[in-house]
């Protein structure tokens, strides 16, 4: 039973359960970008660069065939078009994630250039002010 205990706490300890939510969040993030970087990014690219599909680029070093059996053996090929999406996706996530880096950073600089709040009266102050109140 302490296993289990030990367990449960390890669990719900806070940084445990901020890394799972900066997981789940970050996976969900990337697919945003990878769908945002496939679907509106690219296909543009693509046109200029003359109706090219990143998708299609590959190197091809042996043409698929049909053996002796009748059984169509795939073609081998360095797929090199999939490899430049994943570095433009790789790259549009660190901007990303370097901008809301830089907000937050200029948003924890104004929270400490932020005046303080007027101090108020010490303990020592106001202990005079009810003794002197008293006295009267």
């Amino acid at each position: 039973m302490a296993f289990f205990k030990d367990f449960k706490s390890f669990l719900l300890k806070g940084d445990i359960v901020n890394l799972a939510t900066a997981v789940i969040v970050g996976g969900a993030f990337g697919k945003i970008v990878t769908s945002f970087t496939k679907d509106i990014i690219m296909p543009p690219i693509g046109m200029l660069l003359g109706d090219v599909n990143f998708a299609d680029l590959k190197y091809i070093l042996k043409e698929g065939a049909t053996n002796a059996a009748g059984v169509e053996v795939p073609a081998v090929s360095i797929n090199y078009g999939n490899f430049l999406q994943m570095v433009i996706d790789f790259i549009i996530i660190g901007l990303c994630i370097f901008m809301v880096l830089k907000a937050y950073e200029k948003s924890k600089k104004k929270e400490e250039a932020a005046p303080a709040a007027p101090a108020g009266p010490t303990q020592e102050e106001l202990l005079s002010e009810i003794r002197d109140l008293l006295k009267k």
